[in-house]
């Protein structure tokens, strides 16, 4: 959760997924193990488990929220007694920002409409800006949007609930906004358009560092020092590393020089291609990669950044238990001290495939150690 003083431990950030939001970045606090594991479940786990129901009353109404959280931590705690799972502590406010909206409140903000599921997060429509409407378009005054206006009206339930408004927004990245705002069409403007598609980014990479900013700001008179921003670049993997640093880099860095410490979720994609690019963002805290990356290279190239592997799902739930374990002593070996994010944890997954992981982390750093 957020720190309630200003953090100078460290500028690393580790991952932080809470009951029912989408994964993201917290700040580290010197006590994270060299081998860590973050475990989180998808909305259809509890959705499946528990009856907790994510539509739009969930992202919107905060009280609502706050009691399904409550809920959602108690269904953990029942399955995985004693399990180190950092987002679902007992002790912690209920109501907070953690996921509301998903992934989706820039692209609410250039008035994208949004699909709300009952067992999963939120899904931008298709519904893309023309090329004239992006040519003509600029940052908007986010306090007139109806999704900011709505977030900032939650922030002051969650004072009033809470005492101090905890929690993250996930802004996501540049390339992730641009395309749910233009569609598959950013791609081609890249290379057909590339003044375009830079003006897209660059209003895109300006309204997110606003927003960051904005919500900081009203964290910080509850109470709640919040100094770092992350970006998501799960799409990343959809252009070339020439590309990327190119056309990409430029509004990392932009958002990166706006805060005090910065991170990169590169998502389960190969980053051998983007890593070089990555590595030289000033104090870079946070980096995270598929299994099949160069680990050690990764290593090299960013020594003082918190490193994580985002383990997938399907590995989890297929993978022989000593196959689960190579993995995890390669990372271990290779990448460590570093996260393992195993995200997106489905109801179909036995819980003691969660405990055995959880046992097999425990045993590697052991070992190894």
């Amino acid at each position: 959760m957020p720190k309630t003083i200003p953090h100078t431990v460290t500028h690393q950030l580790k991952s932080y997924i809470a009951p029912g939001a989408p994964a993201t970045r917290t700040p580290c606090d010197g006590t994270e193990p060299d081998l860590r594991v973050e475990f989180g479940f998808t909305p259809r786990w509890y959705s499946e488990r528990c009856g907790v129901d994510f539509s739009e009353r969930w992202h919107v109404d905060t009280a609502y929220r706050a009691g399904t959280v409550e809920t959602m931590r108690r269904e953990l705690h029942r399955h995985f007694p004693g399990l180190r799972l950092s987002s679902a502590g007992l002790d912690q406010p209920a109501a907070t920002l953690d996921g509301v909206q998903g992934a989706l409140t820039i692209a609410q903000v250039f008035g994208i409409p949004v699909e709300y599921y009952p067992n999963n997060w939120p899904a931008a429509q298709a519904q893309f800006l023309t090329e004239a409407q992006i040519a003509d378009l600029a940052p908007p005054d986010l306090l007139a949007t109806p999704v900011f206006a709505q977030l900032m009206e939650q922030m002051n339930i969650i004072e009033r609930l809470s005492g101090r408004i905890e929690g993250y927004i996930n802004w996501q990245g540049v390339l992730n906004n641009a395309l749910r705002i233009r569609g598959p069409e950013v791609l081609t403007d890249l290379m057909t358009d590339p003044p375009l598609a830079h003006h897209l980014f660059e209003v895109v990479a300006r309204t997110m560092i606003a927003g960051m900013k904005a919500v900081y700001k009203r964290q910080s008179e509850s109470g709640v020092i919040v100094r770092h921003a992350t970006v998501s670049n799960c799409t990343v993997n959809m252009v070339s590393g020439a590309v990327y640093q190119e056309h990409l880099l430029r509004y990392d860095l932009m958002i990166s020089n706006a805060f005090d410490h910065f991170g990169i979720h590169n998502c389960a994609w190969n980053v051998d291609p983007y890593i070089d690019a990555y590595s030289g963002i000033r104090r870079l805290g946070y980096v995270d990669m598929g299994l099949e990356s160069d680990l050690s290279r990764a290593k090299e190239l960013c020594p003082d950044t918190r490193r994580a592997v985002m383990y997938t799902p399907m590995d989890l739930a297929s993978k022989s238990l000593e196959e689960l374990q190579s993995d995890l002593r390669r990372i271990y070996r290779e990448l460590g001290p570093c996260d393992v994010v195993m995200a997106d944890i489905d109801h179909e997954t036995p819980d003691e495939r969660v405990h055995a992981f959880a046992r097999l982390a425990e045993d590697v750093l052991s070992d190894e150690s």
